[in-house]
């Protein structure tokens, strides 16, 4: 994996990190992983983190979250959520699909 190391993505779906390679290569910013596989308090029981389907990008501003988020759309993530200091991607079947929503980060 150019993008990632092997414990920055253990525990996430295969799929979801095909789509955050390919999508790390479209936007041309580092892809910092702040929430893999439910480590963090602030999830919900039965998110698409504790099942290794979502993960949170630190974003520092709004050029780089621009470039995460349309590389996210490129690539072809369905769930997307915008938060003032990270982006949110997952790839969980289960829940609503084509969704964009906003937040603060906690």
């Amino acid at each position: 994996m150019p993008h990632f190391s092997p414990k920055e993505v253990e525990g996430l779906d295969p799929n979801l990190v095909q789509m955050l390679e390919r999508a790390r290569g479209f936007a041309g910013v580092p892809f910092i992983i702040t929430e893999g596989v439910g480590s963090g308090g602030h999830h919900v029981i039965n998110s698409a983190h504790q099942r290794g389907l979502a993960v949170d990008i630190r974003c520092s501003g709004s050029h780089d979250r621009m470039k995460v988020v349309s590389a996210a759309l490129i690539t072809g993530f369905k769930r997307i959520g915008v938060y003032d200091k990270h982006v949110h991607l997952d790839v969980d079947p289960s829940l609503p699909q084509d969704v964009m929503w906003t937040g603060v980060s906690s």
